[in-house]
């Protein structure tokens, strides 16, 4: 099972340097997930990162940033969006409905399942699914290698994501909840805690 990393929906002063140090220790994906920023955030912060490391990162916005930075792809989270015209490259693409998932991963590389639980980082957004309509959607196939999970997932729910056949889990809360962006500047214990979730996943 595969492990990727979102970014805080919010920029940071000290983001550049943690997510360097990320790449550093291993991570293999990044999603940059700003939504409703400008792209000039977005292009200083990869300007600011080491260009091999380009090829790790999935843009969720600002689509043009893949051919000009060389990234590994786009991402819809908008699972009625198309894929902009003229692109070439990969695609994927988020569901929050059961129903559509079959459709949506012959549509893409790959599929992002959203709110498996209730998000860390934004607390609105809540779980969608039962544990029996997980269950079920793995027996039926639905749920592959070409599916992640995102929503709540954590170091805890690892073996659960694991044994519904997920093809990785998407982290988000349960990273940045180690570094209080405010207030500090040692990122020693989020470090720490990705290598702990690249043990659990691995």
């Amino acid at each position: 099972m595969k492990l990727a990393i979102m970014t805080k929906s919010a920029y940071f002063v000290e983001e550049d340097k943690i997510l360097a140090a990320l790449f550093e220790e291993g991570m293999e994906n990044l999603h940059l997930y700003k939504p409703g920023s400008s792209p000039l955030y977005a292009e200083r912060l990869l300007s600011l990162l080491p260009d091999e490391y380009y090829r790790r990162i999935t843009a969720h916005d600002h689509f043009y940033l893949k051919d000009e930075y060389g990234l590994a792809g786009i991402h819809l989270d908008d699972p009625t969006a198309e894929v902009p015209l003229g692109y070439k490259g990969r695609v994927g693409r988020t569901c929050t409905d059961l129903s559509t998932l079959k459709d949506l991963k012959k549509r893409s590389n790959y599929v992002i399942l959203k709110n498996l639980f209730d998000s860390q980082e934004l607390k609105e957004e809540k779980s969608n699914f039962t544990l029996n309509q997980l269950e079920e959607a793995s027996r039926q196939g639905l749920i592959d290698r070409h599916v992640f999970a995102l929503g709540g997932m954590s170091i805890d729910n690892v073996r659960l994501a694991k044994d519904l056949g997920f093809g990785g889990i998407i982290i988000r809360g349960d990273l940045w909840n180690c570094f209080d962006i405010h207030n500090e500047t040692d990122f020693k214990e989020l470090i720490a805690h990705f290598n702990r979730l690249r043990k659990a996943v691995g």
